[in-house]
């Protein structure tokens, strides 16, 4: 049995073990791995991964606070190989042009920064996403302050017509790999 993570009770669901077993090797294999080996486990797919459900699984909170820490040694390590080969200033133009992408299209009017899902479906709450696409804007304009855990837990209420979400979660995608970029 192991116990890589707390389990969840018997009666409710939580990550399949195997899964994250399988999931965490992988990723242990790519991390150990040289730089000029094609590794299949990165910063984005990492927070892109997603697990089954099983009942009585991992604790889906342990293993995202892992997969958490888990993005952040493997964005780190990018980053120091990339500067390796391209330089600093390659590196961070890269980041500043991901920025400039991302200002451009929360620039764009409230209400209409993101394609909208039809009328009978439900999209993400346009009001809550354009709430926190001016808090994204005071980020990188200004400076505010804003932590990567704040991008990577923010959440929205549902809505009719809202905001289609892929696209919003590509651009919360884009922002927190601008975020590990320039850490």
């Amino acid at each position: 049995m192991s116990t890589t993570f707390p389990r969840i009770r018997k009666s409710r669901r939580g990550y399949s073990v195997d899964q994250v077993e399988d999931f965490l090797e992988e990723a242990r294999r790519a991390y150990s791995a040289e730089p000029n080996e094609p590794a299949v486990v990165n910063a984005t797919n990492i927070r892109q991964m997603a697990f089954s459900l099983q009942k009585g699984g991992y604790s889906p909170s342990h293993v995202d606070a892992a997969l958490e820490r888990l993005e952040d040694a493997f964005a780190s390590r990018e980053r120091e190989r990339a500067i390796a080969e391209r330089g600093d200033e390659a590196w961070y133009t890269e980041a500043r042009s991901i920025a400039r992408e991302i200002l451009d299209r929360l620039a764009r009017p409230a209400a209409h920064r993101f394609d909208r899902v039809g009328l009978l479906s439900k999209g993400y709450h346009r009001v809550d996403v354009d709430a926190f696409a001016s808090r994204l804007t005071n980020y990188f304009q200004d400076g505010r302050p804003m932590s990567i855990d704040e991008v990577r837990t923010v959440s929205f209420r549902p809505q009719k017509g809202g905001y289609r979400e892929a696209q919003v979660d590509l651009v919360l995608d884009s922002v927190i790999t601008v975020m590990l970029a320039v850490r």
